[in-house]
C-alpha cells in the first residue's frame, strides 16, 4: 500500500529539506508506523535516493570500515550504483541505524564535511541507544517523531475531503457535527496504524483487518524480544506486550503486572524495554497546577499504548464501538480517554513530546484530571467526560488552585464555550469540544482567548 495520507509528517520533512542549514534528521517511531514509506514519498523531491538497511551486511560494511566522509560516500554510492555528484540533490536514508551505533556518531561528520547531502536515519529500537554509552551528536542532528495516523490523516486516506475541510475550519460548523462524529467512531474502531488504515480505505472490510492486527503484534514481539538479555527476560517482555492491552489507559503497578507472579523489578525492566520500542508510554502524574510541569515518578503511572485500534482488537471491543452512541460508554470510558491522548500526541513531532495528567492525593479531596496540556505558559486541564458540568469535580479542584481560568472538556456534544463557577466562587471558561477535534486542540486554544474577550 502507498500511504499518501501521511501529509502532516511529510510537510514536516519538506520543511526540514528546504532549510538551507538542515542537519541530519533522526526519525523516531515504532516499527510499522510508516517511516520507510514516508521517506520514500519524500525522496521523490531528490535527484538520487540511496536506501540503506544496516541489518544487511553489505549495507553496514561502509560504516564498519569508516575512515573518512569522502570514502564513506564514495563507497555507499558505488555500492548502490548511483553517481555521486554533490551539485545535485542527494538523499541518504539509513534504516535500522541502531545496529551500528557508531553510525550515529558518523552523522556528525556528514553534517560537518558534506552538509549539502540530506541524511535521514531511523531504527525500530533506536531508543535503546538513548540511555547507553552512545553519544548522540548533540546540536548536529534534528529529530522528528512519527506516530500512527491522526483523525485528519484518516479522513484523507478515506477520501473524505469535505469532512477534512470542515474539521480544519475554526470554529467547526454545526452542520458538520453528525458526520464528523460518525467518521470519528470508525477511526476509534480501527485506529491509526498505516497498514490497517490503508487496507480499510481500499476495501472498507472490517472483518479482513484481524490478520493484519495479529501480524503487527507478532512482529512487535519478535522485534523487541531480540533485545532481551536472557530467556527469562524475553518471557517478561512477551508478557508485558500481551498484558498491556487489558491495562491500557489505566494506572498500573509493576508488581504482579497483568495478573502475573512477576516481581516489580522484572516487570519494570520489561516495561521500559517495550517503552524504548515506542509501543507504550508510562505516563507519570503531576501534582502541580503551575509550571514547571514535573512528573512524580514515585506515583503509579498510567499506561498509554501506541494505538487505540490495536487496543480495541485485542481486548475485543470492536462490536461494542459499532453499536454505541457515545464512546464514553465503552470500557468505562477508557477507549475514548486513550484515543484523546493519542490524538493530542499526533500533532507533536518534537522528540520530547509526552502526555501528562494531574492528581491530588489528599484524604479528603483526592482528584484526577485526565490530561495536562502546556499552552502559552499555562497548564491547561483536559477532561474527557460526558454529562453535565456538575460531574467535573476533579476539574473544579484543579481550577480552584490554578492561577488561570481556562479548561477543556472533550465529549460527544457540539462545540460550546461556557462560563462556570466553582464552589469557592471562582469563575472559569470551559471549552467543550467534540471528540473529533482532539487533533485540533492547539488551534482551539489559540482561538479561545478571542472568544473570551468577545
Amino acid at each position: 500500500f502507498c500511504y499518501m495520507f501521511q501529509r502532516a509528517a511529510l510537510e514536516e520533512l519538506i520543511k526540514w529539506g528546504d532549510n538551507p542549514t538542515h542537519k541530519p534528521l533522526i526519525i523516531r517511531g515504532a516499527r510499522q508506523v510508516g517511516k520507510t514509506t514516508l521517506v520514500t514519498q519524500f525522496a521523490n523531491r531528490f535527484t538520487h535516493y540511496v536506501y540503506l538497511n544496516l541489518e544487511l551486511p553489505e549495507d553496514r560494511k561502509p560504516f564498519e570500515s569508516f575512515s573518512t566522509v569522502d570514502n564513506l560516500l564514495q563507497s555507499i554510492f558505488f555500492q548502490k550504483n548511483k553517481p555521486l555528484n554533490l551539485q545535485l540533490k542527494n538523499l541518504i536514508f539509513i534504516d535500522e541505524i541502531q545496529v551500528v551505533p557508531e553510525a550515529i556518531n558518523i552523522l556528525r561528520y556528514l553534517h560537518e564535511q558534506a552538509p549539502q547531502i540530506h541524511v535521514i536515519a531511523a531504527g525500530s529500537m533506536l531508543e535503546s541507544l538513548f540511555n547507553s554509552e552512545v553519544h548522540f551528536p548533540v546540536g548536529r542532528v534534528s529529530y522528528l517523531m512519527l506516530r500512527p495516523a491522526s483523525f485528519p490523516e484518516f479522513l484523507s486516506a478515506l477520501g473524505e475531503n469535505a469532512a477534512l475541510e470542515q474539521l480544519k475550519n475554526i470554529p467547526v460548523q454545526p452542520f458538520a457535527h453528525d458526520k464528523l462524529l460518525s467518521l470519528f467512531h470508525t477511526y476509534a474502531l480501527i485506529g491509526g496504524m498505516p497498514e490497517i488504515v490503508a487496507h480499510y480505505a481500499a476495501y472498507r472490510d472490517l472483518s479482513a483487518l484481524g490478520p493484519i492486527y495479529d501480524a503487527l503484534i507478532a512482529s512487535y514481539m519478535e522485534d523487541v524480544e531480540k533485545y532481551a538479555v536472557s530467556s527469562a527476560q524475553a518471557l517478561h517482555i512477551r508478557h508485558v506486550i500481551e498484558a498491556s492491552y487489558a491495562s491500557a489507559g489505566k494506572r498500573i503497578k509493576f508488581e504482579q503486572f497483568g495478573n502475573s507472579s512477576y516481581r516489580s523489578r522484572e516487570m519494570g525492566e520489561a516495561l521500559r524495554i517495550v517503552e524504548k520500542a515506542l509501543l507504550l508510554d508510562l505516563i507519570y502524574p503531576s501534582t502541580s497546577v503551575r509550571l514547571p510541569l514535573v512528573q512524580d515518578k514515585n506515583k503509579s503511572p498510567r499506561l498509554q499504548l501506541l494505538d487505540t485500534g490495536m487496543l480495541n482488537y485485542f481486548v475485543g471491543l470492536q462490536k461494542d464501538i459499532i453499536g454505541t452512541s457515545d464512546l464514553i460508554d465503552i470500557y468505562q470510558g477508557t477507549v475514548i480517554e486513550h484515543l484523546i491522548g493519542q490524538e493530542m500526541l499526533s500533532f507533536q513531532y518534537e522528540a520530547l513530546s509526552a502526555l501528562s495528567f494531574w492528581v491530588r492525593d489528599k484524604p479528603t479531596s483526592s482528584a484526577e484530571v485526565d490530561y495536562l496540556y502546556l499552552f502559552d505558559g499555562k497548564l491547561i486541564p483536559i477532561e474527557v467526560k460526558s454529562g453535565t458540568e456538575g460531574r467535573l469535580r476533579s476539574l473544579h479542584q484543579f481550577m480552584d488552585l490554578t492561577p488561570h481560568a481556562m479548561a477543556v472538556r472533550f465529549y460527544a456534544g457540539p462545540l460550546q464555550l461556557n462560563q462556570s463557577t466553582i464552589l469557592t466562587g471562582k469563575k472559569y471558561f470551559l471549552l467543550n469540544l467534540p471528540y473529533y477535534l482532539a487533533s485540533q486542540l492547539e488551534n482551539y486554544l489559540a482561538w479561545l482567548p478571542t472568544q473570551i474577550k468577545s
